[in-house]
C-alpha cells in the first residue's frame, strides 16, 4: 500500500533535471518523460522509479504474469522492459546473431519510490514505512545543484558499422526477393552501429539526446552496469481499464529548418504511396493482432496516416484502439502483439524468421519495449527505437536503426532513411 503527498512547483523542467540528478544514487532507475507532449492518451508529463526492495530477473513473459499475480492481493507497480527476444517465448523462433550488450531477456523491479509529475503537480507515491521521507525527498530535490546533472556528454566515440553499405544493399535486395516471391509483404531491416572498449557519462549522454530530440515516450533506464537512453516518439501499447491502443509508426520524411521545404516534406510524407502502404500494412497487422482479445467489434482505427511533426523527422502514425472483455490478463494482450509490428513486418512470424537471417545482430532490448504495469493492471510501454544502449562493465556501446522494406524500397532511399534516424544518436555519442 503505498501513500500519495503532492507538492506544486513553478518550474517543472527544472525539477525534472534535479530529479534525474537526485536519482543517480540508486542503482535501479526508471524514467518516462513526454517532454511536453499531450493528447487524450496522455497519463503525466514524466515519472521516475527508483530503488527496490523486491529485484528480479524474469526469463519469460509466462514468469511476468505469474509475479503479477503472485502478490497475494497487494498489487503494486512494476518497472522494467521486454527485449526482442521473448518473441522467441512466442513463436518457434530463434536468436543466434551477434550481441554485444548481453542484457537479459526481461527484467521488472518493484520500485521502493515513485515520483510523478503532471502539469506544475509533483506526486510522491511511497510505501507506508517511507512516509517520512516524503518531505526531506522533496525538499532535497528542489534544491538539488543543476551542477549534478550538467556533466559532459561523452564525444569523439568512435563508432563502427556492423554492416557496410555495399552489404546493406545487398541485404535489401535479398529481401527484395523474398517480397517479389510472396514470402512478405514487409520487413523492417535493421542495422547496428557500435563501439567497443569505450565509456560514456549515461546521464549527461541521455539529456542531450532528450534535449535534441524531444520525443513524447522518452526514456532513461538504469539496471546496474546496463543503461537505455531512449528518444522514442512511439507507443508500443496501453490498457486503461478496459481499452487498449497502440501507436504504430511507419513513414518517414526529414525535417527542414526552411518552413516552406518542410511544409512540401510534410506533405510529401502524406501523399507517398509507398510510405502510405508501409502504414497500412502494418495498421491492419496491429488490428488483427488486438482481435484476438478484443471485444467483438470494438477494433477502430482512429487515425490512419496521420503526420506527426517530431524535431527531426515527420513521422506517419496510426492509431488503433480496442476493448477488452473484465477478467483479461494484462500480459495476455502483450502476448497477443508483441513484438510490436513496426518493427517487424507483415506476416510477422515469417518477416521476423528472415530479419534473423539477414541483420547481423542481435536485437536484444532494441526494438523491444520499456514501460510499467499499474496495481490495477493497467500498463504503458514504448517502442525501445532512436536509443543507445550502453553495456558500462564490457564498455559496449550499441544504437541500431532501420526501415520498412517493401516492394517499391529503393535500396539507397532506404539507406539514406536509416542515416536520418541515426543522426541524433551519432552527433551525441561523436560530437
Amino acid at each position: 500500500m503505498r501513500i500519495r503527498r503532492s507538492f506544486q512547483v513553478k518550474n517543472v523542467e527544472k525539477f525534472k533535471a534535479h530529479l534525474l540528478g537526485w536519482a543517480q544514487q540508486y542503482n535501479k532507475v526508471v524514467w518516462f518523460d513526454s517532454n511536453g507532449h499531450t493528447d487524450s492518451y496522455s497519463s503525466f508529463e514524466a515519472l521516475l522509479a527508483v530503488g527496490t526492495d523486491d529485484d528480479f530477473l524474469l526469463q519469460s513473459l509466462d514468469s511476468l504474469e505469474h509475479r503479477l499475480h503472485a502478490d497475494g492481493g497487494k498489487a503494486d507497480w512494476l518497472v522494467g522492459y521486454i527485449s526482442y527476444d521473448v518473441k522467441n517465448e512466442l513463436e518457434a523462433l530463434q536468436s543466434n546473431n551477434h550481441d554485444g550488450l548481453e542484457f537479459a531477456p526481461l527484467h521488472f523491479f518493484c520500485p521502493r519510490k515513485i515520483i510523478r509529475i503532471t502539469n506544475d503537480e509533483v506526486e510522491f507515491l511511497y510505501p507506508q514505512n517511507l512516509e517520512r521521507e516524503v518531505q526531506n525527498d522533496f525538499e532535497t530535490i528542489s534544491g538539488y545543484g543543476a551542477t549534478s546533472t550538467n556533466g559532459k556528454a561523452s564525444t569523439n566515440v568512435k563508432v563502427r558499422l556492423r554492416i557496410h553499405k555495399d552489404a546493406y544493399f545487398e541485404k535489401v535486395r535479398a529481401l527484395l526477393a523474398y517480397i517479389h516471391r510472396g514470402d512478405i509483404y514487409e520487413a523492417n531491416f535493421c542495422q547496428e552501429f557500435f563501439s567497443e572498449d569505450t565509456e560514456i557519462a549515461p546521464l549527461p549522454t541521455y539529456l542531450q539526446l532528450n534535449a535534441i530530440s524531444r520525443p513524447p515516450f522518452a526514456s532513461y533506464l538504469r539496471l546496474g552496469d546496463q543503461y537505455l537512453l531512449c528518444a522514442s516518439p512511439e507507443r508500443y501499447l496501453k490498457k486503461t481499464g478496459d481499452t487498449i491502443i497502440s501507436q504504430p509508426i511507419k513513414g518517414t520524411a526529414p525535417r527542414s529548418d526552411d518552413p516552406i521545404i518542410d511544409e512540401i516534406l510534410k506533405k510529401s510524407l502524406l501523399n507517398d504511396p509507398k510510405e502510405r502502404a508501409e502504414n497500412i500494412m502494418i495498421t491492419d497487422l496491429v488490428r488483427n493482432d488486438l482481435s484476438k482479445r478484443a471485444l467483438k467489434g470494438s477494433v477502430e482505427v482512429s487515425e490512419l496516416c496521420q503526420v506527426y511533426a517530431y524535431r527531426q523527422v515527420h513521422q506517419l502514425v496510426s492509431t488503433i484502439s480496442c476493448r477488452v472483455g473484465q477478467g483479461v490478463n494484462p500480459v495476455d494482450i502483450i502476448k497477443d502483439t508483441f513484438p510490436m509490428g513496426s518493427m517487424t513486418g507483415t506476416p510477422k512470424i515469417s518477416a521476423m524468421k528472415i530479419i534473423e537471417e539477414l541483420e547481423e545482430t542481435k536485437r536484444g532490448l532494441y526494438s523491444g519495449a520499456v514501460g510499467y504495469f499499474t496495481p490495477e493492471g493497467d500498463f504503458d510501454f514504448n517502442v525501445v527505437i532512436r536509443s543507445i544502449l550502453y553495456n558500462h562493465q564490457k564498455k559496449y556501446i550499441s544504437y541500431s536503426v532501420g526501415s520498412a522494406i517493401t516492394a517499391k524500397s529503393n535500396p539507397e532511399k532506404e539507406y539514406q532513411e536509416c542515416l536520418v534516424k541515426a543522426k541524433a544518436m551519432r552527433s551525441v555519442l561523436e560530437g
